[in-house]
């Protein structure tokens, strides 16, 4: 197949497009610094002044929408929480307004989006038929990107929302963050401990999401997380064992508030999140557990 991935050059772009090409599929990826092609792998210019990428993509059979800057980056203050939002919206309206202008439409759109539309529960379990959602920032704009995102459908095109846990990797991503308190011996239960993480392996992220592409009657949304998610207490101790560090000194709510604003709701508050419908189509994680993941990634 030929595979458009918006957003491909960062940490999840990056896995994709190794794994894509193991497959023996041509990448087409979207970005304002474009270089030569390498070895199957196209770089587009879009979000730039005259760019036309539409005319570079003729024939494309799927596209993956990852584009955004990163939740990871920075304090969320407002005018991170505005790039955050403001950086999804035109990255998605690009996407459609380019598959308008193809004359063959690609089959499906693979959107980017997060288990952060969920409210945070303590007791409750997510799936994609549950129909509540969050009232927070994270929440409102997951669930404008969605929206959006299904304007595709318009076009003929079959839309999966790929909703993303917490994606798990040594170099990239929050697991660092996370791992480093541990290296330096000072890692501990997190807030409460019982707020829920729901998580992904990132190369079970990149597998689902070719899963979606080569799925075709898996269509909406579908939860992109490992089927045992942990309380953070647990999640923490986890760390600690793989890294062979003690759990041990506790990290207040209100330091991580002050430190990182709004964006503290990312580890003190939590949803437990399942992945019924990859479940039901029969995708097959190759790390389901949190020690088996972990264990790769530090091996």
């Amino acid at each position: 197949m030929k595979i458009a991935i918006t957003g491909g050059t960062g940490f999840a772009g990056n896995e994709m497009t190794k794994l894509f090409r193991q497959q023996g599929h041509e990448v087409f990826i979207l970005t304002r610094s474009p270089k030569p092609s390498d070895n199957g792998v196209h770089y587009v210019e879009w979000l730039t002044e005259g760019s036309k990428p539409e005319q570079k993509l003729a024939g494309i059979d799927a596209f993956v929408n990852l584009a955004g800057s990163s939740i990871n980056d920075g304090r969320w203050d407002d005018e991170q929480k505005k790039l955050i939002y403001k950086s999804r919206v035109e990255a998605t309206e690009e996407v459609l307004r380019i598959i308008k202008e193809l004359e063959h439409k690609p089959k499906v759109l693979v959107n980017a989006s997060a288990v952060g539309i969920y409210p945070a529960s303590r007791e409750k379990s997510y799936t994609e038929k549950s129909m509540e959602r969050g009232d927070d920032f994270l929440a409102k704009t997951v669930v404008e990107w969605e929206r959006l995102a299904n304007q595709a459908r318009d076009e003929g095109v079959r839309v999966a929302l790929g909703r993303f846990g917490i994606i798990l990797g040594k170099k990239d991503g929050a697991l660092p963050l996370m791992a480093l308190p541990y290296k330096l011996f000072g890692g501990g239960t997190v807030g409460s401990g019982r707020q829920w993480l729901s998580w992904i392996h990132i190369h079970d992220l990149a597998r689902a999401v070719l899963f979606a592409i080569e799925t075709v009657d898996l269509t909406g949304p579908f939860n992109v997380t490992a089927p045992y998610p942990k309380r953070m207490k647990d999640f923490g101790k986890e760390i600690a064992r793989a890294l062979g560090r003690p759990h041990w000194f506790p990290v207040p709510e209100f330091a991580l508030k002050a430190a990182l604003g709004d964006k503290s709701r990312l580890v003190l508050e939590g949803q437990r999140v399942l992945p019924v419908v990859l479940q039901q189509h029969g995708f097959e994680f190759a790390y389901p557990d949190l020690r088996s993941a972990l264990a790769d990634i530090y091996k």
